[in-house]
């Protein structure tokens, strides 16, 4: 990949849209939600690069039946860069792959962030779109890679302990960072006033507690064909494009593309204000 593409016609670097897509609760969604995303942002006429920051356990590759025999941990503990440990994905998206089985991911220290960091900064220049899938949680790696996104999109279940995770760990990114804006995108709801009683709880919660605001992304249905898609390791866009699931993914990518209408104010991944540093600041 020429690092020329990184640059307009204008002769300025082009700066490309960065979400991070994370769940208090692991098991809702979210890797199958960031794959499928990427698969029609792509489709859409953008370079999409899913970076797979679930540190450890590699959730993009293993959900494609993609097999790769260099990841993260070759560029953290060896000396291959980013560009080196890159995997094509279907429909021409780049997957950045995550260790599997190694401990030593789970817990980055500050020098690996910025590692990390500043070889993303270089390398997402070349995309028009970065997906960061983080772990479940709240550990100091899921915050992280929040806090160097642009962009928070928090993927919240129709469970009261999934909620109250994904509002957890608003709360942490709110009170402790001062991150103040976050995009809901509900995920396996079954009606119109589930999905709108859910994301009112939430938004109301964020805004006189936290002092956060929210915007609705919209709700992925609950729908048989991602359960089947899952199991045989195919993306629902593309195994059932038609199906209910497949639509909204088609008209998320629309409204995530809305958020930066030029090529030059999406932000890329980048520490904030005068440098990040794990300890965050209270209030």
């Amino acid at each position: 990949m020429d690092l020329s593409t990184a640059f307009g016609e204008d002769g300025l670097p082009q700066k490309p849209l960065v979400f991070s897509i994370s769940s208090g609760k692991g098991g809702v969604g979210k890797t199958n939600t960031v794959i499928n995303l990427a698969l029609e942002l792509q489709r859409a006429g953008q370079k999409v690069l899913v970076f797979d920051a679930d540190l450890g356990l590699s959730s993009v590759p293993v959900s494609l039946g993609i097999l790769t025999d260099r990841d993260l941990s070759h560029v953290l503990f060896g000396n291959l860069t980013l560009r080196e440990v890159m995997i094509p994905g279907p429909e021409g998206i780049t997957i950045l792959p995550a260790g599997i089985g190694i401990q030593e991911l789970t817990s980055l220290t500050h020098e690996q962030q910025m590692k990390l960091v500043c070889e993303t900064e270089e390398l997402s220049r070349c995309f028009d779109v970065v997906l960061v899938d983080t772990g479940a949680g709240i550990s100091s790696d899921v915050i992280f890679f929040n806090l160097v996104s642009r962009h928070n999109i928090i993927l919240v279940y129709p469970e009261p302990s999934a909620m109250a995770d994904a509002y957890a760990l608003m709360k942490i990114l709110a009170v402790r960072y001062r991150r103040k804006r976050f995009l809901l995108l509900l995920n396996g709801i079954r009606s119109d006033q589930e999905a709108s009683g859910i994301y009112d709880r939430l938004s109301l919660a964020c805004e006189r507690v936290l002092h956060a605001s929210t915007s609705y992304c919209g709700a992925i249905p609950f729908d048989e064909c991602i359960r089947h898609s899952v199991r045989t390791q195919q993306p629902v866009v593309l195994a059932f494009p038609q199906a209910a699931s497949s639509r909204m993914f088609r008209e998320l990518a629309s409204r995530l593309l809305q958020l930066a209408p030029s090529g030059h104010d999406g932000g890329s991944m980048q520490f904030f204000g005068n440098g990040l540093r794990m300890t965050g600041r209270s209030g």
